[in-house]
């Protein structure tokens, strides 16, 4: 799953993409690169962000996903919200799957809108919005109370509509957890992939690499970060979400190599 930020505050590549055309070139150079699906997002959800309204999000998403669309008919196109009101849109523009950092949280009406359309639906762990999410990073135990909280928050989101078979878990890697915290869980894929849906998996370029490589820069985390997919596919991870596409597609083969009994990886 390649990223594609249409935002001017997200953590590593704020805006990187100012216009529809800089969308559609990175588009097409993810995916010529080997990107299964395209995740694009028109809001920053780093630790500290300022939440925009659906308004504004709309604004910085639906032109660029609507050229997107036009330009690349058979692409898989994600779309990253957790606005009920932007989910319709861009999915009556071409999106084919919702990805919630929420949860189905933040405005509870995005489950109808996805149960009506039947689409993947991607369901992250979530403890407290982006501003204050770092407050919320007090685990006993963070591997069980991870799997703990993502079955109750699946029970709810079934509860409102939503087929099993839409749905697909992500640890929420760095979202209200410290670095150690992040390390934990992703030695420890393995036991949210043992409930049976399908693991998405997202360390690209985030803080935790970045302490234990003492690199500031999000750009020069590219090792780490294919450190951390090798693990991820190791642990079973079905996609990883990620900004260095091509580097990336080449370390999930490699990591399918070493590891042949871990299944088929997407970037």
């Amino acid at each position: 799953m390649g990223v594609m930020n249409l935002t001017p505050d997200s953590f590593s590549d704020g805006g990187a993409l100012a216009s529809i055309a800089d969308a559609c070139r990175t588009a097409g150079r993810q995916l010529q690169q080997g990107a299964a699906v395209l995740d694009l997002g028109g809001q920053s959800t780093r630790p500290g962000a300022v939440e925009v309204t659906a308004a504004e999000e709309a604004t910085r998403l639906l032109p660029a996903l609507r050229a997107v669309r036009t330009r690349f008919p058979e692409a898989i196109l994600s779309v990253d919200t957790f606005h009920a009101a932007v989910a319709e849109a861009a999915l009556d523009v071409g999106a084919d799957w919702i990805n919630d950092v929420t949860g189905g949280k933040r405005d509870p009406a995005i489950l109808d809108c996805v149960r009506t359309n039947g689409c993947p639906y991607v369901l992250m762990h979530h403890r407290a919005p982006s501003s204050v999410m770092n407050q919320h990073a007090h685990y006993t135990d963070v591997v069980r109370e991870v799997h703990e909280e993502l079955l109750f928050a699946t029970e709810r989101v079934i509860k409102a509509g939503v087929k099993q078979n839409q749905i697909i878990w992500d640890p929420g890697i760095g979202f209200a957890k410290t670095t150690d915290q992040s390390l934990a869980l992703m030695r420890h894929l393995s036991t949210l992939k043992r409930e049976g849906f399908p693991l998405l998996v997202g360390p690209s370029r985030k803080r935790f690499i970045g302490d234990v490589l003492n690199q500031p820069r999000p750009k020069a985390r590219i090792w780490g970060t294919a450190a951390a997919v090798c693990l991820a596919v190791a642990e079973g991870a079905d996609i990883v979400r990620v900004h260095d596409v091509g580097a990336m597609v080449a370390t999930v083969k490699m990591a399918e190599a070493l590891w042949p009994r871990a299944p088929q990886t997407a970037a």
